[in-house]
């Protein structure tokens, strides 16, 4: 997941074509909508009052709403909807390997 989104993350990314662009931002969507339950599920485990647990679900409502918009039209609107796509997926990443410690 991490590797998907350094893709485009990394400083020294190379823009994708088109056609990559669009695989790219189907398996980060993917890959968000296998993580999200095991987020939730890992945040669910902790207490109600825990800032973690707190963090960890706004980063999910946020990435459901992500998964629900589409890109604009053209490469520059695909790039920049899979870069939010990358973002929020490592936030994920990271909640996840914090709350499963």
């Amino acid at each position: 997941m991490r590797e998907a989104t350094a893709r485009l993350l990394r400083d020294d990314a190379e823009l994708p074509t088109f056609e990559e662009m669009e695989t790219l931002t189907l398996q980060l969507r993917g890959h968000m909508m296998l993580l999200i339950p095991e987020v939730e599920t890992a945040a669910e485990r902790q207490p109600k009052d825990d800032i973690p647990r707190f963090c960890a679900l706004a980063c999910i409502g946020e990435a459901r709403a992500k998964l629900s918009l589409r890109a604009g039209l053209g490469l520059p609107a695909g790039i920049a909807h899979a870069k939010r796509l990358s973002r929020s997926l490592n936030a994920l990443c990271d909640h996840y390997e914090s709350l499963s410690r």
